[in-house]
């Protein structure tokens, strides 16, 4: 009876802390852009009524082969309308220490890195890249990134549809039915 009272704590707890409490949206993702590792602007409006996910990435950190894993998701779903962005930040252990042109020749010579990257961004905290902020003003603290490779995936409203912690690889089959219900998801 007691490991039943703790499991349901737990759930409980783990509940309070990932799911999301706000959701207002005075404004949507498409009003947000990042620079790409060149330099160039990249509007989330670009990719209105498609799914985004949207990853904090670090070249050193535990984590940084899920490269492969986006890399995948990436090829098998950008046909579906599924835009991946990688968004490099060092925040997380000092693991994303090199300059936009290293972080772009580290993630095409190392994992054929093919969807778009922004620059290095801060993620967290009241320097955080306005996007991570409005995340976190709309969706909740499951929305702020606790780590390297952190998951948010947005839905084809400009809407956040569901995040997904560090340890959960973009392969794994929690993340790919997350990702095919935000596919079939209407909410205009």
């Amino acid at each position: 009876m007691l490991y039943k009272f703790k499991f349901l704590t737990l759930i409980i707890i783990m509940s309070i802390f990932t799911t999301s409490t706000s959701a207002k949206y005075d404004s949507l993702a498409y009003d947000f852009s990042f620079n790409d590792l060149d330099g160039s602007s990249l509007n989330l409006s670009e990719y209105k009524n498609k799914v985004i996910i949207v990853v904090n990435v670090a070249s050193q950190c535990g984590f940084t082969k899920q490269y492969d894993d986006m890399q995948q998701i990436w090829e098998t779903y950008q046909s579906k309308g599924v835009i991946m962005i990688g968004v490099p930040s060092n925040d997380f252990g000092n693991q994303e220490p090199g300059n936009n042109k290293e972080i772009k020749n580290f993630c095409e010579s190392r994992f054929g890195i093919t969807f778009p990257m922004t620059e290095k961004v801060s993620v967290k905290g009241k320097n955080a890249h306005p996007f991570y902020q409005w995340a976190n003003k709309n969706y909740g603290r499951s929305a702020v990134p606790k780590w390297n490779f952190h998951k948010i995936i947005l839905g084809k409203n400009g809407k956040i549809f569901d995040t997904f912690a560090s340890i959960t690889k973009p392969t794994s089959k929690r993340f790919i039915s997350s990702l095919e219900k935000a596919l079939t998801f209407d909410d205009k």
